[in-house]
Formats: C-alpha cells, sequence, structure tokens
C-alpha cells in the first residue's frame, strides 16, 4: 500500500486526519484480506470478486460503513483499478434508497400499515450484491402494489429521490432567478451539463461510473432532455443520460441495450434474469429524483409522469412534468 501518495490523495478531499486514518486501516484490512487469497495480487491488481468477497466479511462483522466503502473506492480509484471502483460504486450506489421508503411509508400510511408491507422483509445491509437487491425490490414494490393505491405507491417513492435531501439543490433556485425565463434556465443547465461531461473527456476521468467519449458528447447534444429537460407548451421533457452510454451506443442486443441503459442498482439486474420481475412502478423513485431539482428551481411542486421505463421494456426512462400558469406567462411577457 502506498501510504504516503494516498495520504497526499486524501488530504486533497479534505478529510480530517481521523478519517485519514480510519482510511489507511480499512484499505490495510482490504490488503491483507487479498494477499491471503493470492501473495502475488496486490490492491491494483485485485479483482471485483475479491471486493465483493470482502464488502460481505465487512457486513458481517457490521462494519459496512460508508466511510469505509468511500475509503476502499479511493484508494481503487487512486491506484487507477477502475473495476474495483466501479464494482463499489455499484454496492453504495443509493444504498439508503429502502431505508428512506421505509421512513416515508411510515409518515404517509401510518407504521401499521407500513408494518404490512415490509412484513417479514428485512431491510438490506450497505453493499449487498445488487443480484439480492432486486430480490428486496420486488418484493416490497410487490406489496405496496397489493396494499396501496397508486397513487399513494407513487407519491412515496417520489418523495424517495434516491435519498438526497432537497436543501442539496438549493443553488437551482438562485440559477433560475438569474435566467431570463425557464428556457433559459434550462439551456444554461443543459449546456452546463455539456461542460461538465467535455471536462471528464478531456481528462480521461470518469463520469461517476462512466466513460466519456466523443460519441457520448455528441449523443447528449443530439438529445436535449437529458442533463436537463426541454419544454414543449407546457410540458417538460427529461430523458435519463444511460447508465453506460459509450456501451449502451454500440450494443445491439435489446436487453443488454436495456440493461446498459438502466441507472437503478436495486432494480438492473432484474433486466439480466427471468426470475425476478421489479415492476416499473419502482420507476416513480427516480421521477423523485428528476423532478427535485426543478422543483427547487421553480420553487413549487411539480406532478411528474413516467412516459417510458426501460423496466416496462422500453430502451429509455424519460418522464414529463407539468409547468404551473405563472412560469408560463413569464416566458409569454
Amino acid at each position: 500500500m502506498d501510504k504516503s501518495g494516498f495520504g497526499d490523495f486524501l488530504q486533497t478531499r479534505e478529510l480530517s486526519e481521523d478519517q485519514i486514518e480510519q482510511s489507511m486501516l480499512i484499505v490495510e484490512k482490504f490488503e491483507s484480506f487479498v494477499e491471503e487469497l493470492d501473495r502475488a495480487r496486490t490492491l491494483k491488481t485485485s479483482t471485483t470478486e475479491d471486493i465483493r468477497a470482502f464488502m460481505a466479511i465487512l457486513i458481517k462483522e457490521n462494519s459496512n460503513s460508508y466511510d469505509n466503502f468511500l475509503a476502499l473506492a479511493r484508494y481503487a480509484y487512486f491506484v487507477e483499478n477502475f473495476d474495483v471502483y466501479l464494482a463499489i460504486l455499484e454496492l453504495i450506489d443509493g444504498g439508503n434508497v429502502m431505508d428512506v421508503l421505509y421512513e416515508n411509508l411510515g409518515k404517509l400510511v401510518g407504521e401499521e400499515r407500513r408494518a404490512e408491507v415490509f412484513e417479514g422483509i428485512e431491510l438490506p445491509p450497505l453493499g449487498m450484491p445488487s443480484t439480492e437487491k432486486i430480490k428486496v425490490t420486488k418484493a416490497v414494490i410487490d406489496r405496496m402494489e397489493d396494499l396501496l393505491d397508486p397513487v399513494t405507491c407513487k407519491r412515496a417513492l417520489s418523495d424517495t429521490a434516491h435519498g438526497i435531501p432537497r436543501d442539496y439543490y438549493l443553488q437551482e433556485r438562485e440559477k433560475y432567478l438569474e435566467a431570463k425565463d425557464i428556457d433559459e434556465y434550462l439551456e444554461t443547465r443543459r449546456q452546463n451539463f455539456i461542460v461538465q461531461l467535455e471536462k471528464h473527456r478531456d481528462e480521461g476521468t470518469l463520469f461517476f461510473n462512466q466513460e466519456i467519449t466523443n460519441d457520448v458528447i455528441d449523443f447528449i447534444r443530439n438529445n436535449p432532455g437529458i442533463g436537463s429537460a426541454v419544454r414543449r407548451g407546457n410540458t417538460l421533457y427529461h430523458t435519463k443520460i444511460p447508465y453506460l452510454t459509450k456501451e449502451y451506443l454500440v450494443e445491439t442486443d435489446e436487453r443488454m441495450k436495456r440493461y446498459y441503459g438502466c441507472h437503478c442498482s436495486w432494480a438492473r439486474e432484474a433486466i439480466m434474469t427471468d426470475d425476478v420481475d421489479v415492476s416499473p412502478t419502482f420507476c416513480h423513485c427516480s421521477a423523485g429524483f428528476t423532478k427535485q431539482p426543478l422543483e427547487m428551481a421553480l420553487d413549487q411542486p411539480l406532478e411528474i409522469e413516467l412516459v417510458e421505463s426501460i423496466l416496462k421494456g422500453d430502451l429509455r426512462c424519460t418522464f414529463t412534468m407539468q409547468l404551473p400558469r405563472e412560469i408560463l406567462d413569464k416566458i409569454e411577457e
């Protein structure tokens, strides 16, 4: 382990000394685990199977904290072991979604009805493999659809919004107020997204989980609803960027294309198996994530509808949102 180099790397993340020390300890523990498997193997040459096995141990030891997983991800990124880095991201991506949904249901329908929904279903631990997550997702969503009406299901899921607090998007309100109208705000947001992607392309870094190429950027430019939203009349249209756009663009097998398109670690693996069928109702969680920054920008709630869903068999996920009259009036002035 390159303790000196990794320490310098962590300093750029503005971590405390205690956080840096804890990061070193968990990476050293993983290093010992890898060496026990194969003394010729290093952290740089460790595999996705290694990290998944190690994370399973952390779950059993109740050491499966975000801090520990992030430390491992940071070291994998530091040594440019991107297979391991991405494997860790997949296991912690939206890791608290089911916990937040559990809390939302308690507030929305009461603890007694929530208990009915989750009867016999344990909340999954952070780091649970995606192949196991889909079983939990199916059980919860099937139970919700059986016990709750569609409007309540949609609200509970959209309020989850990947577990991201609304205050995270406070700056969107300022950006909207600085713009002439909603169209200028949306276009500025789109252009800023493209600039961000171009920076990743030029620096050879990953945009969350994926490599950005010229083809990816051209695809985004030709689909204005991705990265922001596009207005048609009083309706906003938003399309999710594929999870792995580079692979998505060249894939010809429909099932694999849908797999590369789906972002959700709680549902994506269901695309690749005929044994677990996750209802597209679950996509309203993504709907909440989609509308949240726009609601903060406009300072009011928005009704959002699921138009296309990969879980329904479509090749992309698209949502529509209806604009309030006062927002349209500002455009027409």
